[in-house]
């Protein structure tokens, strides 16, 4: 393939994955979050996963006592209160328009991306319980965890699914060589 027709379909891709994040960005701030419905199912469902694994870690914990579970934590800590922007859905969407735009073939994107955000989720919950220990063991330590550890090792998880894709499963013409 030629650089400037690389370079065109790069641009395609680059142009598409930021214009559709945008409209996801919008949508998110003027319409999902308002509604508030998709953000406290998945901080519901993020505290209750959250709270099995610590239960089967022999923690004793316990929630707060609201309409989405907001808090959550391990007796004799404050606990841990869960905000909107912690509960997946922008990295979600980051991954998934990402895997939707680059180049690869629908049957696969289709059982890829529900994986991916599948294990996003799970890597969130390991997240939040990490920083119920965290509180409970070395609270001193809850923001630099919570501020540059976790959310770096989210972003390096994300990267690693998108490097999977790339290598695997993406048709663009580099990887096509390599079969």
């Amino acid at each position: 393939m030629k650089f400037e027709e690389r370079e065109k379909k790069l641009i395609r891709f680059l142009g598409l994955f930021i214009g559709l994040y945008l409209v996801w960005m919008m949508l998110y701030h003027w319409v999902i979050h308002p509604w508030g419905k998709l953000d406290t199912l998945f901080i519901n469902d993020s505290s209750l996963w959250s709270m099995w694994l610590l239960e089967v870690f022999g923690f004793d914990t316990f929630q707060g006592n609201h309409e989405t579970i907001r808090t959550i934590g391990i007796q004799g800590t404050h606990g841990l209160w869960i905000g909107d922007p912690c509960n997946g859905l922008t990295l979600f969407a980051l991954f998934s328009l990402f895997i939707a735009t680059y180049p690869g073939k629908w049957k696969h994107k289709l059982w890829f991306i529900p994986l991916g955000v599948t294990l996003i989720h799970f890597m969130n919950v390991v997240r939040i319980t990490a920083l119920c220990i965290i509180t409970l063991k070395s609270p001193q330590w809850l923001n630099f965890n919570h501020t540059y550890l976790f959310q770096t090792l989210m972003y390096l998880f994300i990267f690693a699914l998108w490097y999977v894709w790339i290598r695997k499963f993406s048709t663009t013409e580099s990887h096509d060589t390599q079969r």
